[in-house]
């Protein structure tokens, strides 16, 4: 009976933009949180723990606060928001491209600070004797630092995408609930639940757990 109560042409339209939005997002946070990571574990700035409490602000602030602050900051009233706007003739809220935002801002901490772990085991003699050899900081980077951080570099990489494709509050925030346009599976089984459809609320719930459970596994895996 659940299985024939399915609207299966509804059903996967929320999951093929939320692999597109979490795939997109999942590679911009890591190369971000592994180029931010890797700086700030080699540098001795003095204002270092105030960056890093900022970068790890969106893993406790609520979600729908994230959201907001991104509303306000590339919303069409924003100086952000108009000079998108010029560029690329439509406003960037309420398109996928925010729900790639949102996702991308959710995700960082938590990729900052794995790679962060991962770059503070890694033996800076051995960074320090390529330097004296003549490898530039590029150099010590591609060739020492991140295949030695390479194990914390794929679990961060997973446990970015799998916080990325849960994001549910930011997303509504700044992307909104469009079917078909911004709609991804959290925001679906919201919508779902508020009107009653119960059994496509558990099929998009189901289809999201066994995919999250998967990629936590694998990060698992990885330690």
């Amino acid at each position: 009976m659940v299985i024939v109560s399915i609207d299966w042409a509804s059903l996967w339209p929320p999951i093929r933009l939320s692999l597109q939005v979490t795939f997109l997002s999942s590679l911009i946070v890591i190369v971000l949180g592994t180029a931010a990571a890797w700086r700030l574990s080699r540098s001795k700035l003095k204002g270092r723990l105030i960056i890093e409490t900022l970068f790890l602000l969106p893993l406790v602030l609520p979600p729908t606060v994230v959201g907001f602050i991104l509303l306000m900051l590339l919303g069409r009233r924003s100086t952000i928001g108009r000079f998108i706007e010029s560029l690329f003739g439509a406003p960037i809220v309420f398109t996928w491209w925010a729900a790639v935002i949102a996702a991308v801002v959710v995700a960082f901490p938590l990729v900052y600070q794995t790679m962060k772990t991962g770059f503070s085991s890694v033996d800076t003699e051995l960074e320090a004797a390529a330097r004296s050899s003549g490898a530039n900081e590029w150099q010590v980077f591609r060739y020492i630092s991140l295949p030695l951080a390479s194990r914390s570099l794929v679990t961060a990489y997973i446990l970015g995408f799998a916080r990325g494709i849960g994001e549910f509050g930011a997303t509504l925030m700044i992307a909104g609930n469009i079917p078909g346009r911004t709609q991804t599976v959290p925001t679906a089984i919201y919508v779902a639940v508020d009107a009653g459809h119960t059994t496509m609320a558990w099929a998009w719930t189901v289809s999201i757990i066994i995919f999250s459970f998967l990629l936590l596994l694998m990060a698992r895996q990885r330690r």
